[in-house]
């Protein structure tokens, strides 16, 4: 006869403390998807200068905490850093030795928010696809000797 109190106890003892969701949080530098307002991508934090997308997140989300990817050098992180002295917000740099993500950044709540989209669009997208409408395709060598024999 045991004392479920008891097993769970020595479980936490044996294994350390039950974590929800292990994989989404490291994914999420420690936080979980559902409390995202906006997260960037490691390249996107690399970029020389501050997105603008981050820089309104961090003024109209004053409950929120900035997110850091630690393994991203800190001259990169700098920047967003001093944003986030100046409008007073809570910053942690997250260095996780199990795994990796492709998050650079992310502001986050202790709570729930639902965000349906967290990513931010990279900003040389919107010429990217300006450009694409005027886009030729080129024919290559064996399509055009295909169509040469089929007459």
């Amino acid at each position: 006869m045991s004392n479920p109190n008891l097993e769970d106890y020595l479980q936490k003892g044996m294994y350390g403390a039950k974590e929800i969701n292990p994989a989404e949080r490291i994914q999420f530098l420690g936080s979980l998807r559902e409390r995202v307002v906006v997260a960037l991508k490691q390249s996107q934090v690399m970029e020389t200068s501050v997105y603008k997308e981050i820089e309104e997140a961090m003024k109209t989300n004053k409950g929120a905490k900035l997110y850091l990817n630690g393994h991203l050098d800190y001259s990169y992180l700098s920047k967003y850093i001093k944003v986030a002295n100046q409008v007073n917000m809570e910053y942690t740099i997250v260095t996780n030795k199990d795994g990796d993500t492709e998050i650079g950044l992310l502001i986050a709540y202790d709570h729930a928010i639902d965000t349906e989209n967290i990513y931010v669009e990279n900003k040389g997208d919107d010429l990217h696809e300006d450009n694409s409408s005027h886009h030729v395709e080129k024919k290559g060598l064996f399509s055009s000797i295909g169509k040469w024999l089929s007459k």
